[in-house]
């Protein structure tokens, strides 16, 4: 059986986000996650591959912007907006490569588009495609089109609170290696939660064979920098509120702030399982007509 990855976007204006559940490899599930009760309205598949860590929610999380690759004409590869969890596109801007791509929403009437601006037709919507009324689309960052994931999932974690703690070093390993890029000293990032809480995620290797793109671990110490979770091998892992929210081996996790003092004692079982999406199997999904329109 594939391997199921996820990777979750949370609205940094409301208690909603969207998971991207992978698996296999070139098949994505878009689901809405409603962070108030913790339920999940699984959405729309996309057979191609979607490039997670270049996509944002609106503040309000009513729209996505996505980066999303086929190698198939007549895109190739584009950016598109759309409603989740639907990936049908409202607005579509046509990439045809992998350098850049997708976006970041300023605020609910902004995008910045991580397309080359001195490339004129990358900022030239498709034909039969438009932008809400009143939304602008501007470059994004100093650097916009070029890079992979990065600079833009830097742009975006920095602005969702993240901060580099230690830079590491990296060693490219080869394309035929089992790890394109591998850490020496690993990559340390830090998002500080409530009680001095931080979660820390811990970059080792990049382009890993057969495994996740990025080998990460993610980790919660206290503000004296004592261990107080581990979570090797997870996929994700965020704040919402004081709660930890965290995703490995295709399910879904909380632990709330009142459990933190059992953890010692109770270890996995203070976790709170929200979901398994193992389970899941490609489906063709029509969108809503509310999905067709703004």
């Amino acid at each position: 059986m594939a391997a199921t990855r996820l990777y979750a976007i949370l609205a940094r204006g409301a208690r909603t986000g969207v998971i991207f559940r992978r698996g296999p490899s070139r098949q994505v599930q878009l689901i809405r996650w409603d962070l108030r009760n913790d339920t999940f309205e699984h959405g729309q598949w996309f057979k191609g591959r979607i490039y997670e860590r270049r996509c944002d929610l609106s503040p309000s999380g009513r729209l996505l912007v996505y980066f999303a690759a086929t190698n198939r004409a007549p895109y190739g590869s584009w950016t598109a907006i759309s409603k989740p969890p639907f990936f049908t596109a409202l607005a579509l801007w046509p990439k045809g490569d992998a350098w850049g791509g997708g976006g970041i929403f300023e605020d609910e009437e902004t995008l910045l588009l991580n397309h080359c601006p001195e490339w004129e037709a990358s900022f030239k919507l498709a034909d039969g495609f438009r932008l809400k009324p009143g939304m602008h689309v501007k470059p994004c960052g100093n650097r916009p089109g070029r890079g992979e994931d990065e600079p833009i999932n830097g742009l975006l974690r920095e602005r969702d609170g993240w901060r580099v703690i230690e830079i590491g070093e990296e060693q490219y390993c080869g394309l035929n290696a089992t790890e394109i890029f591998r850490f020496s000293q690993p990559r340390v990032e830090e998002k500080v939660g409530s009680n001095g809480r931080r979660l820390q995620m811990i970059l080792h290797a990049i382009g890993r064979r057969q495994k996740a793109w990025y080998g990460l671990d993610y980790r919660v110490i206290d503000r004296d920098g004592t261990l107080l979770i581990d979570l090797p091998e997870s996929d994700w892992a965020d704040w919402d509120g004081g709660d930890l929210v965290f995703a490995r081996g295709g399910c879904i996790y909380r632990l709330s702030k009142s459990q933190f003092r059992y953890y010692a004692d109770k270890r996995e079982d203070a976790f709170q399982r929200l979901y398994d999406f193992r389970d899941a199997r490609f489906t063709a999904v029509a969108p809503t007509p509310a999905a067709l329109q703004y």
